[in-house]
Order: structure tokens, then sequence, then C-alpha cells
């Protein structure tokens, strides 16, 4: 049964095309990972899926009635909100009531009235039902309805997401980076949930060991074209590398074809004779054809100037313990971290990875127990939320800081080579970052900490939506 098709979309910002006659039809039971390069339109092409925004042309057709869930890559605003409240918005007219409802159920001293007209047009919707498919959902995932969203971790606000996804028990499912900031049980019990879904799923993930355990079929949206590879990810490589390598080929006879009629249709009088115009006539033809060529963008390139040694030990913690409040965080953690280690933090969601990390810079103090850093450190810090981004600037200021060059592994480079290294066109330089997509932010922040020397790397979920190719040189690098 078809649930979606997209014909011939077409979408661009300005002079950046991301669609270009785009056909895809969807089918229920399908899982379909989207992959591509950051920045190609991925997110964007859900939004279309999902009716949030429009294409510039081209047709979209939904099933009659289908039911789309959506886990973003970002939460909506959240301010003042619980879990319960996020959650219920899955369910918009039933969503509201029951939030309202669950408020009122809270208060010492409710209105009374206002909860029995509630408890009325509940029951007139079912809305009970809605309520214990809430409640499922939210103990599944282990989250507390009564917790404020301000206060929730990078990994909390995922479920968070997820659940809002799932609770609409939607035909198709679409999923942005769905195992960003997850733990390793929780993509697991995902996992699960996902092959038992009766609907299609439509996601994008840069995660290689889920994407291989889910995926039915691999969409590939590269230079706004969608190509459908069935199979795993590895035999979507192997297939990819071939068609590269014959376009590759293609292209290099015809450009070697266009520059021999370049240089006959120099010779001028030759080229005005009637009997050649048909000649002319294709020369024109094959110069729109080369003009139109969208070229693939090359590989990213990963640096990092090591700067000075550090001494022997680079961090040590003693009986170190945190507290928020009554709540422990860390208790009487002792850790030592040498030159050369390289060192992994696993934990469920709220566990306390990056307040560990924090302590580590020296960012925070520990409640209880001592910190007693090394000689010679020159941090780098991945911050999983970029914080060290603005994102009114554009991503040429970012880097340059008030100049023109930058040093990166020793070299004096123009900061436009520089950012070309991690596959910004002059184009994508000159916008503000708020426009870029999570992944391009990603590369922009490693770009930024890749300026200063380092010897100490601290990276809080730096794989987070970026694409494959640059997973793997930052594998490389590290």
């Amino acid at each position: 049964m078809t649930l979606l098709r997209l014909e011939q979309l077409q979408l661009a910002y300005g002079t950046q095309v991301l669609l270009n006659r785009a056909d895809l039809t969807v089918e229920k039971g399908e899982r379909l990972a989207l992959v591509g390069r950051n920045g190609t339109g991925k997110s964007t092409l859900l939004k279309l899926v999902a009716g949030d925004i429009q294409a510039d042309d081209g047709t979209i057709w939904r099933a009659p009635g289908l039911k789309i869930g959506v886990l973003a890559q970002e939460l909506p605003e959240s301010s003042g909100m619980t879990i319960f409240d996020m959650v219920a918005q899955g369910l918009p007219e039933a969503g509201e009531l029951l939030s309202e409802y669950q408020h009122l159920i809270n208060d010492p001293d409710p209105d009374m009235n206002r909860m029995a007209t509630l408890q009325t047009r509940l029951e007139a919707i079912d809305g009970w039902s809605f309520h214990q498919r809430i409640d499922v959902v939210l103990t599944r995932l282990g989250l507390p309805p009564e917790a404020e969203m301000s206060a929730l971790s990078g990994g909390w606000r995922r479920r968070v997401a997820l659940a809002r996804a799932l609770v609409s028990e939607p035909d198709l499912l679409l999923l942005d980076e769905p195992t960003n900031h997850l733990d390793l049980d929780t993509i697991a019990w995902l996992e699960e949930q996902l092959l038992a879904f009766n609907g299609a799923v439509l996601l994008i993930t840069h995660d290689r060991a889920f994407l291989s355990k889910l995926a039915t079929n691999i969409l590939e949206l590269d230079r706004g074209k969608l190509g459908r590879y069935p199979g795993v990810y590895s035999e979507y490589q192997e297939r990819k590398q071939h068609e590269l390598e014959v376009e590759s080929r293609e292209n290099a006879l015809f450009d070697k074809k266009l520059a021999q009629e370049e240089a006959w249709i120099r010779q001028g009088i030759k080229a005005r004779r009637t009997r050649n115009e048909g000649r002319v006539r294709a020369l024109e033809a094959m110069r729109n054809e080369r003009s139109q060529r969208r070229e693939r963008q090359g590989t990213a390139s990963l640096t990092v100037d090591s700067g000075e040694r550090t001494g022997k030990r680079v961090v040590e913690l003693k009986g170190v313990t945190q507290r928020f409040g009554d709540e422990v965080i860390l208790r009487n953690v002792n850790l030592e971290v040498m030159r050369g280690d390289r060192i992994g933090f696993l934990g469920r969601n709220g566990a306390g990875k990056t307040t560990l990390l924090k302590i580590l810079l020296g960012e925070l103090a520990p409640t209880e127990g001592s910190v007693q850093l090394g000689t010679n450190l020159k941090v780098a810090y991945f911050d999983q939320l970029r914080a060290g981004l603005e994102l009114e600037k554009t991503v040429y200021d970012n880097v340059a800081q008030g100049s023109d060059r930058v040093s990166v592994g020793g070299k004096d480079r123009h900061v436009m080579s520089y950012l070309q290294d991690f596959l910004f066109t002059p184009d994508r330089v000159r916008q503000p970052v708020k426009a870029l997509s999570g992944g391009e932010s990603n590369r922009l922040l490693l770009a930024k900490l890749f300026t200063q020397p380092a010897n100490v790397l601290v990276l809080d979920e730096p794989t987070n939506d970026l694409d494959m190719e640059t997973l793997e040189l930052l594998e490389e690098l590290l």
C-alpha cells in the first residue's frame, strides 16, 4: 500500500538547490534510511513530507487520512512545560485537554467546574485511551511525567522527543537522527520498537550499526536527486562507488569532446558555414549541459595541531562527589588520565557523563573531593550544545575572529581555504550559523576548535549529525 508519493520536487534556498526534480514513493512496511552529505537537504526533505514547508514546484501525494509522526533534530520551545505537556503535543486535540487536566489534578486547589468540563470533553473523544497511551510510552522510556523540560539533559530531551513522535501511533514515522544523545540501552529499545512497527519509517541517521539493523532500503540525496538502493549500507557503498567511477569517466569523455568542439568553433569561418549549423547547435547544447552539471563535493580534511606535550599525568580525580540539590550525580569518583590515553565515557542518560567532563575541565567545582590538573594543558572542548558557536554571525566570522588568516598544524592558512577543507562552499561561508544543518554546525565547531593548538581533546557527543565520510575522517584523526 502506497502511503506517500513525491513527484518532480524542486526546492532551492537562494542559489543553493536542495531538490532537483526529486521523486520518491514510500510503501507501508518500508524502513527507508536517508543518507547524504551534511547540508544537502535531508532534514528539509522530512519537513516537506511532514507538510511543515512547501516545495517550489512538484507534487506531494499523501494517502487519505495518513497520520505522520515526526522526530525533529531539535525540540520546539519548552519553557515552563513538563514532560507530560511536551509528549501530549503529539496528540493535537486530545493532548491539549489532557495536559490541562494533568495540571489540574496536581493542583492542591483545582477548579472543579473546569475539571468536570474537561472530563466530559475527554470522554467524548475517547481521551482516556490517549492518556493511557501517553502513560505507556513514558513508562517504556523511563520518563517522569511531572519533570520540568528545562532541567533535562540532552539525552533525556531526546527521549521526550521520541515519546512525542511515538504516542500518536502514526502510519508514517519521520525520524531525524533518532539515536543522538541516547544511551545504548535506549537505542536497543528503539531498534526493537521500529522493527515491530507496522507502518513505514523514513529516517536520517549516521549511526552505521543502527542503520544496518533497520533499513530495508537506502535513499541517497546527492546533488538534488534521490537514489534508492536496496539492501544494507555496505552494499549501497559498493554500488555508489561504482556509479561515481562511471560518472567520472563519462564526464571526462564529455569534457574532452566539448574542448574539441570549442577549439573547432574558434576557427571561425568554417563554423559559420550553413552546413555546420547543426554542429554549432550541438555545441550550444553541450555548453548548456556542462553548465548545469552539479559537481560532487570533495572530501573533508581534518587536521589538528597537537601543540606542546602535556606532562605525564593529565588530570587526576580523588573522591569526587557531585550533588545538585538533594540529587547525587557522582559519588566518590577516582580517575587518573595519563598522556596518550583515549577514554570513552558510557552511561545512561542523566548519569552524569557531561558533568564529569566539566569537572575534568575545571569548569565545575565538585561538591566533595579534589581535582588535580597536569602541566602544559591546552584543551579543545567540543560541547554537545555547540555553545562555542555564535548563531547570528557568519560561518566565516565564527572562525576568523577578526582576522583573514588562521594557523593550523603550524601552517598559515586563509580562512576561506581552511573552511573549504570542512566542505563549506563560498556561498555557505557567508551565511549565518543559524542557517546551517546540525551536521554542518558540528563540522564548523570542529573547524573552530582545530584552529587552536591542543594536546587534550574533550569531545561530548562529537559524532551527532555528522555525515558518514566526516565520521570516518574524525575516527582516523583521533
